[in-house]
């Protein structure tokens, strides 16, 4: 036996994964017919009061939809006058049952003002039910402003800060790609070609910076004593610096505390945008070494930037420093999903496989900062040697 609570905790469910089918007009449940669970008489002999108190609840319902009541004639407790099924007509009916009315109303009211404009939308927009529905006005009007400009300006080639789009500004624009590419994959098929969201709108977009270290005074005499420069990479590779000696450092404080090196820059805080450098030609020409984190994300990021330096080198990546801080591991929230990096060798696939198969402890890992200083510098020191170019 229903009752009212349990068919409004019903409708939550069938509203939050039906709502959007229900707005894009698919063949639906209507009418919706919820049986209310009617009893025998057995079972109302057993539980009268539950009984009685189920009758009660849908006797003194008010509410949408339309409830069916039938007349049983039991040998013991008589006739009786029993609900058996709760017939909704339409989809305002659920969402005013799963509390949703005024989202379910907005969203609707919106999807027609969009599909009137751009009937192409009518399969995409129930995707974006959640941006209908709870969009305050002033951002729904703006999506839909900046929409219509995109279309009519398709490779306007501005930053977002020329927009002449009212409230656009690049904060809005940022947290909201995902909803503009989505309709413009509708309306402009080819658009979807593009998986950059700035190239798809034909708008430029700031260039990546990559941040190096000058650790040569003369070096960086070539470049006016500059020690610490944050460039686009195209920027960097016209300095075309002589450099015999790269590091590669996930961390940016790591990087920072990196003293005078003869011939040598350090480039520092990249992450996954590692391959930015494969932008910098000169960068090949030298001995190249990366240290990162001793976890999957850092050997991914070294097989990565092995794919454009062939000669790169580790140091500090290997199962003997993870062992050796045991006590200062934390653990990795999501593991990279790949079981091997091909790229790398065997001495960091091992301690790859190593950390894949939690060998030693559930996502292990070794943040590069947790390697104290001075074991750093003498296993950079045991590493380097003599200097790459021979003096």
């Amino acid at each position: 036996m229903k009752l009212p609570p349990e068919v409004r905790q019903l409708l939550v469910r069938r509203f939050a994964g039906g709502a959007a089918d229900w707005l894009a007009g698919a063949p639906g449940p209507w009418p919706m017919n919820i049986p209310l669970g009617l009893p025998t008489e057995a079972q109302a002999l057993r539980q009268t009061d539950a009984v009685r108190a189920w009758v009660g609840a849908w006797a003194a319902w008010q509410g949408a939809g339309e409830l069916t009541w039938v007349q049983r004639q039991w040998k013991v407790l008589g006739e009786q006058r029993l609900p058996t099924t709760l017939m909704l007509h339409s989809a305002d009916d659920a969402a005013r049952w799963a509390g949703q009315y005024e989202r379910w109303q907005r969203a609707s009211t919106r999807f027609a003002l969009l599909t009137q404009r751009w009937p192409a939308l009518a399969q995409r927009l129930p995707r974006l039910f959640s941006v209908l529905a709870d969009y305050n006005d002033a951002d729904f009007l703006r999506l839909g402003d900046m929409l219509a400009w995109l279309l009519a300006n398709p490779a306007s080639a501005l930053y977002v800060r020329q927009l002449p789009v009212l409230g656009v500004d690049s904060k809005w624009l940022e947290s909201r790609k995902g909803v503009l590419a989505e309709l413009l994959a509708a309306l402009r098929p080819g658009a979807a070609q593009s998986d950059d969201f700035y190239q798809m709108c034909g708008l430029k977009k700031a260039p990546p910076q990559v941040r190096m270290r000058v650790l040569d005074p003369l070096l960086r005499a070539r470049v006016g004593g500059l020690g610490d420069i944050t460039a686009p990479p195209a920027q960097l590779a016209a300095l075309a610096l002589p450099a015999s000696r790269v590091f590669i450092v996930e961390n940016l404080q790591t990087g920072l505390a990196f003293g005078d090196i003869p011939g040598a820059v350090v480039f520092m805080g990249l992450g996954y945008s590692v391959d930015l450098l494969g932008q910098v030609p000169w960068i090949a020409a030298a001995r190249c070494i990366y240290w990162g984190d001793i976890d999957t994300h850092g050997f991914a990021i070294l097989n990565r930037a092995r794919g454009y330096f062939p000669r790169l080198e580790s140091v500090l990546m290997d199962e003997a420093t993870l062992l050796r801080y045991r006590d200062l591991w934390s653990s990795e929230q999501a593991q990279h999903p790949a079981q091997a990096l091909p790229l790398l060798t065997q001495a960091e696939a091992d301690a790859y496989r190593c950390l894949k198969q939690n060998t030693l402890a559930q996502n292990a890992r070794l943040e590069q900062e947790r390697v104290i200083w001075e074991d750093a510098c003498a296993a950079l020191a045991a590493k380097l040697g003599p200097r790459a170019d021979g003096t």
